[in-house]
């Protein structure tokens, strides 16, 4: 079974591209949703942010994202030894969903969103990358719909990642999302026959 990663800017889109792949029969697991289980489940990986960014990230002595983002989003040095941590993890994960699910005839594609794929050069683990593309200001205004955030947070988060022309060009396919999501699952629906035949 093939093994197709997701990624792109903040807020443009991915995840509902993904939503699209799974009705069209994909299987797909989400990088985000691995690391909030590693942070609300994993017991190592709790000690070791808590070791890593103290007591205050716990509310209720649960990790809580909101303070581990507020915390290591201004240090990039303590963002670089947190995502050390939770990276291999995540990739780890990936490739055992993978494993599980390869034979399986109910799933026609494995497709796992990744926002740092680049960034953590994983590309190598997937046989094609698809970047999701959209327009700044449509991204802050899903950013802010999303995740209540404001223009400094998008900013903030953005500078983190690999400029997306970048990503584009070394992608194998880059999809536009400056529509609507009719406009989106038809693009969506042309990219899973070129999924297939690659």
């Amino acid at each position: 079974m093939k093994k197709t990663a997701i990624t792109g800017g903040l807020s443009s889109g991915k995840s509902t591209v993904c939503q699209f792949l799974k009705e069209l029969g994909a299987y797909v697991v989400s990088a985000d949703e691995i690391v909030h289980n590693l942070l609300s489940s994993d017991q190592n990986v709790y000690q070791k942010v808590v070791d890593l960014l103290g007591s205050d990230v716990l509310v209720n002595n649960q990790l809580n994202r909101e303070a581990i983002a507020q915390k290591v989003f201004s240090q990039p040095k303590m963002l670089q030894s947190l995502e050390s941590i939770l990276h291999p993890l995540v990739f780890l994960e990936i490739e055992l969903k993978y494993q599980s699910i390869k034979n399986d005839p109910r799933y026609n594609l494995f497709v796992a969103e990744v926002p740092l794929l680049y960034e953590t050069n994983n590309e190598i683990l997937f046989d094609s990358v698809v970047v999701v593309l959209a327009k700044e200001e449509l991204c802050k205004k899903r950013f802010y719909k999303e995740e209540k955030q404001d223009n400094a947070k998008f900013t903030q988060r953005m500078l983190r990642q690999m400029p997306l022309q970048e990503k584009a060009k070394k992608a194998n396919f880059t999809l536009l999302n400056n529509g609507n999501l009719a406009n989106l699952k038809n693009e969506v629906v042309k990219l899973a026959s070129k999924l297939h035949s690659t």
